[in-house]
């Protein structure tokens, strides 16, 4: 017992100080995961180590870590701090009566998503469905038919609020145009920022220093996790699938594309646009949820190997689509409707 207490105190020792040192490159108050005294938060993760029902609780903090080691700049530094990350998550993973599945390496995380449907979810596992879409492809309205076909919650925007509400930040703050997050990121690389200094600081402030787009991202992952918990879900995008399986919890990942010259034909019509202006906007929010997306996950946008599914909506249209979808979830989950509590 007490060699046992040993390794969970020199692992505490190393999370606390892995933490830190993110903290530290980061230069961010938000980015620190565990903000009290070090002695204080080193005896909570030692008994939470200990405690087999806490489990998940020490994934979700070592998740976020992780989630944040991710946008560490400077190439070297991040490769550093994320081999340290893996080798705390492989003693994690050897303590004696540990937690089991707290492992979120590349290699492990791989194989989570291509376990088989019909094993990958317990029976007390609740059906979250990510849901990436093209812009212009009737994503949306797949999704949240999907929704109400299986009778389960739909989040799209609304989750984007919930995560403003929580950062006590104005919505109107952010613009999100059909539920893709214009993020501050594009546009001060597009040249577009033109926040007053004084605005700057403000939101240095009010974030702890930690970018906007970045304390969004990061609360919404712990919301994420949080409704895993409770119910079963569609989410469309916020990078979901990724977030959900650096986490290790069970869900099945759906791309929705068509082609270009349907999308763009389908943004006339919906946003009352002319052909030019519709393939300019299209060519627009492909590369900015492009980069959004590959920046905090570090998978290739679209790539049908990174999902479950991959569908052109122009071969089936939104009712044989969401009759597709639902019928693979049916015969290889046995699941059409919510979980029961």
């Amino acid at each position: 017992m007490n060699k046992n207490r040993e390794q969970c105190l020199e692992l505490a020792n190393r999370i606390y100080d892995l933490d830190a040192e993110v903290y530290r490159i980061l230069g961010s108050g938000l980015g620190r995961v565990f903000t009290g005294s070090r002695e204080a938060t080193i005896q909570e993760l030692v008994k939470v180590m200990f405690d087999l029902t806490m489990g998940h609780y020490l994934r979700s903090e070592l998740a976020l870590i992780g989630n944040m080691a991710r946008t560490i700049k400077d190439k070297n530094e991040r490769a550093r701090i994320m081999r340290e990350y893996d080798e705390i998550l492989k003693a994690v993973e050897s303590l004696p009566k540990s937690f089991a599945s707290v492992d979120i390496l590349d290699e492990e995380a791989a194989r989570l998503n291509s376990a088989n449907l019909g094993s990958r979810f317990a029976q007390n596992n609740h059906l979250i469905i990510c849901i990436g879409r093209t812009y212009g492809c009737a994503g949306t309205d797949i999704g949240f038919a999907l929704a109400d076909k299986l009778h389960i919650n739909y989040y799209d925007s609304e989750i984007f609020t919930e995560v403003l509400e929580r950062l006590e930040a104005e919505k109107d703050s952010v613009r999100d145009h059909a539920s893709f997050a214009h993020h501050q990121n594009l546009n001060r690389s597009l040249g577009r920022d033109h926040r007053s200094l004084a605005q700057h600081l403000r939101d240095f402030n009010r974030y702890h220093g930690l970018p906007k787009e970045d304390a969004v991202f990061f609360n919404q992952s712990d919301l994420l996790a949080e409704m895993a918990k409770r119910e079963d879900f569609i989410i469309m995008g916020r990078c979901a699938d990724t977030i959900l399986t650096n986490l290790r919890i069970p869900h099945i990942s759906i791309f929705i594309n068509a082609p270009f010259e349907m999308r763009a034909r389908h943004v006339m019509q919906t946003d009352d646009l002319n052909y030019k202006a519709a393939c300019k906007l299209l060519r627009k929010l492909d590369r900015q949820h492009r980069h959004y997306y590959e920046f905090y996950t570090g998978r290739e946008w679209g790539n049908s190997v990174n999902y479950d599914l991959c569908i052109n909506s122009s071969s089936y249209g939104i009712e044989g689509s969401v009759q597709l979808i639902e019928r693979i979830i049916k015969k290889h989950t046995g699941r059409n409707g919510p979980q029961e509590n």
